[in-house]
């Protein structure tokens, strides 16, 4: 009887103890399925983290006794985040920059792009453009014999208006934009793909 007694309560400790172990893989995978869900909208709407979010998602699923990534997958994929982020802030300056705009178009992408945050999905796409339109209409007023830096430019249409160049300029923040978002979409693709396979 003291032997059946001395061999059941481990068991049911066993027991008890996965039965918390599965409740709390359950609320991790759901917690983690949300992080990647909020992450893919934050690919768009710059106010939310998309990328690390996504990668949160990966930890969760991580941290749970179902799943387990080994730490070189984990570090190569904070590398990820960590590129695309820096990306993120950079790429539609230089979108400006690479179509003829000057630090006025610049900073005129990067505030048209935080104005746009709060006047929603149109303003989040049209911000940077609008922002980069009038930095340059602004820096040609200021400065009407300034010629275009670049050089391309300058050769193809030595007659362009101040206007034309500003909307240039505007279309490659534009295209900044757009680029860093697609890395943005595909980076957390991936991880939905890994956080999908590895449950399955």
């Amino acid at each position: 009887m003291w032997k059946n007694v001395l061999i059941l309560r481990p068991l049911r400790e066993q027991s008890k103890h996965l039965k918390y172990s599965s409740k709390m893989d359950i609320f991790l995978i759901i917690l983690g399925a949300i992080c990647l869900l909020v992450g893919i909208i934050g690919c768009v709407a710059p106010v939310l983290p998309g990328v690390p979010l996504a990668y949160l998602g990966l930890l969760l699923l991580h941290w749970t006794d179902r799943v387990q990534f080994s730490w070189q997958f984990l570090v190569i994929w904070a590398v990820i985040v960590v590129i695309i982020q820096v990306l993120d802030y950079f790429i539609p300056a230089w979108g400006t920059k690479k179509f003829g705009g000057s630090k006025w178009g610049v900073w005129g992408s990067t505030i048209g792009l935080f104005v746009g945050l709060f006047l929603g999905p149109t303003g989040i796409v049209l911000g940077p453009f609008v922002g980069a339109v009038v930095g340059e209409m602004i820096y040609f007023n200021r400065h009407p014999q300034t010629l275009s830096n670049n050089v391309e430019e300058s050769h193809s249409a030595p007659q362009q208006t101040n206007f034309n160049r500003a909307i240039r300029a505007g279309f490659g923040s534009f295209i900044g934009l757009l680029t860093g978002t697609i890395l943005k979409l595909i980076c957390c693709g991936m991880m939905v793909f890994y956080f999908v396979k590895e449950l399955l």
